[in-house]
């Protein structure tokens, strides 16, 4: 018996990293996934995987900077599904830099794919999760929270814009029925992975700044704290940050 058992999770940027990991985690708990991702393949891909946990999966090709691609997913999930009780707004574009060097097409690169994605799923996906009585899990950064990451203002930015709108939403969606938290996450994601291939001493200072001694696990660390804020577990728990992140952000 799983938490999400019957259940119907949608996420975004499920193709690999942080969003497989979710994706992965609610299907070990019972729910049927929605893999939503730019490139089919990927999400194709990782359907193959989730079905491999007993599950249903449905992969959708999806640009969550366009509308209209937007609610064609929302719509072949409840096509597929009949319906939609959990949301992941995972997807997003990253572009790092100093202010001064932010341009124009990575501002609304990082916007559109971050704050606007997000903000267009759960539009969408009202009317199903106000029937459902389901969940919303918004993603943020850590690096939002520390003084000393020079380089983040554009992605830490439009991350913490997002938390803003995973609290407004809570308020204005709590008669609906629909909690929508935040999780901050801290996963060996394929960019970290690289990252401590080709520059181990700084990977290995980066780790040295988690408490907790190391990088969190996709599925089993990050997942299944999204996969906690989606249950019944959580049926008290909304307007919140998670915080899965070993401890990074806050205790360092």
């Amino acid at each position: 018996m799983g938490r999400l058992d019957g259940k119907v999770v949608l996420v975004t940027g499920a193709g690999q990293g942080i969003g497989l990991g979710i994706a992965l985690a609610a299907a070990a708990e019972g729910a049927s996934i929605v893999a939503a991702g730019r490139t089919l393949e990927k999400v194709e891909k990782a359907a193959d995987e989730i079905r491999a946990r007993g599950v249903k999966a449905l992969a959708v090709q999806c640009d969550v900077r366009r509308r209209d691609e937007v609610d064609a997913c929302v719509l072949a999930t409840l096509t597929e599904f009949g319906r939609l009780d959990g949301l992941v707004n995972n997807a997003q574009m990253v572009a790092l830099g100093p202010v001064l060097e932010i341009t124009e097409k990575a501002a609304l690169r990082t916007w559109e794919s971050g704050f606007l994605g997000s903000l267009w799923f759960m539009q969408a996906a009202h009317p199903a999760l106000k029937e459902s009585k389901g969940a919303v899990v918004n993603l943020g950064t850590g690096s939002a929270l520390r003084n000393d990451l020079p380089g983040f203002a554009l992605y830490a930015g439009t991350k913490e814009m997002i938390r803003t709108l995973t609290r407004m939403a809570a308020l204005e969606w709590g008669n609906d029925g629909i909690r929508v938290n935040a999780c901050i996450p801290n996963g060996m994601s394929p960019g970290l992975d690289m990252w401590s291939q080709f520059a181990p001493q700084e990977f290995d200072d980066f780790v040295s700044t988690i408490p907790l001694g190391r990088v969190g696990r996709l599925e089993e660390d990050v997942g299944r704290a999204v996969a906690f804020l989606l249950s019944e577990d959580a049926a008290y728990v909304t307007g919140s940050t998670l915080m899965a992140d070993g401890g990074q952000a806050y205790l360092r």
